[in-house]
């Protein structure tokens, strides 16, 4: 596979440098995309590691680096020593790492038809329109329903629901409690969508017959790895450790670029492609399998997706719109206009 060089890249889309050339992560147009900026792929093929004084931490793009870093108990969890090391919860997927996370009011499962309820509900209002946005009107409600109905409301009036990216407290009420911050919720969910509905015949596979519950399982495991909403993981060493390109010294803080390892080629045949049945599969990125926001999301982008192909079984892209995700640290499709019919 030939190597992108940096003379080979449009004077548009060349990284801004630090010094001995190293890419810098927070340069000019990667907050908007790293991926088209090749960005992730400079680093992942000429400075594998590499000090980002913007930053203030050390670099990790490789597959194999990353993992190391979130699953080696010579990396702790930054900025102190309490949080998760080793192979305890980190801040990945959907999950914020928390030392505490508070059940819910409400099991999961029972929660599921107010979850479900919520999404048709939304679903209809979007079904008499000629025009509308699902991360507006469909992606920031779908998930504050959802935390609602896992705080004890079975059947969250929506209209009563703040907009936007809210934390209701559910079970105990504490920082612990997950569930209730959406925002990265949402931006998952609208990059699952977009995925879907890019795709006319996975979305007729994934909605009809036997087996269509497991194939989304995955298609929700595939978004969580080519388009994660959260790009960055920060760890700390607690010694030197050895990575691709040198040794990390101790006591060093580390971000693991989550967006670069998930399209590692290394480790990801054809990474860029959206592919649910793709053999090469890895639950590492996906983030902790019980955690209570993940076991959510996952919910929220099964149900969101049934409703949405019930009420609109012509649900299409808008004459001349294409998804585009933004954001560095985080990252979503800020907008994604659908004619419902």
């Amino acid at each position: 596979m030939p190597v992108d060089r940096p003379d080979a890249l449009p004077a548009a889309r060349r990284p801004h440098r630090l010094a001995g050339g190293q890419p810098g992560l927070l340069a000019p147009g990667a907050t908007t995309d790293p991926y088209r900026l090749r960005l992730y792929r400079l680093l992942r093929t000429d400075y594998p590691l590499g000090y980002d004084p913007g930053l203030g931490a050390w670099l990790l793009s490789r597959y194999a680096d990353v993992a190391l870093a979130l699953t080696d108990p010579r990396f702790t969890g930054y900025p102190h020593d309490g949080a998760p090391r080793g192979r305890a919860p980190v801040p990945l997927g959907l999950c914020r790492g928390s030392l505490v996370c508070v059940p819910p009011a409400v099991p999961y499962r029972t929660a599921e038809p107010a979850v479900e309820r919520t999404a048709y509900v939304l679903a209809r209002r979007i079904a008499g329109r000629d025009r509308a946005d699902l991360v507006a009107d469909f992606c920031r409600w779908l998930p504050a329903g959802a935390a609602a109905a896992t705080a004890g409301l079975s059947y969250p009036d929506l209209s009563t629901l703040p907009r936007g990216a809210p934390h209701l407290r559910g079970g105990g009420g504490g920082a612990g409690d997950c569930a209730g911050s959406t925002a990265l919720r949402e931006r998952a969910l609208a990059s699952f969508l977009a995925n879907m509905l890019d795709d006319p015949d996975l979305l007729a596979a994934a909605t009809a017959g036997e087996g269509s519950g497991a194939l989304l399982g995955r298609a929700w495991a595939e978004t969580l790895r080519r388009d994660p909403p959260v790009q960055i993981v920060l760890r700390r060493t607690r010694t030197e450790v050895a990575v691709s390109g040198g040794t990390l010294p101790a006591d060093a803080p580390v971000a693991c670029l989550i967006g670069a390892a998930g399209r590692d080629p290394v480790r990801f045949g054809a990474p860029d492609r959206f592919d649910p049945l793709r053999a090469d599969a890895d639950p590492l990125l996906i983030g902790p399998a019980g955690c209570p926001a993940a076991l959510l999301g996952r919910l929220e982008a099964e149900h969101g997706l049934r409703a949405l192909l019930t009420a609109m079984p012509g649900i299409r892209w808008a004459d001349g719109f294409r998804p585009a995700a933004g954001g560095l640290l985080t990252r979503g499709p800020r907008t994604l206009l659908v004619r419902p019919s």
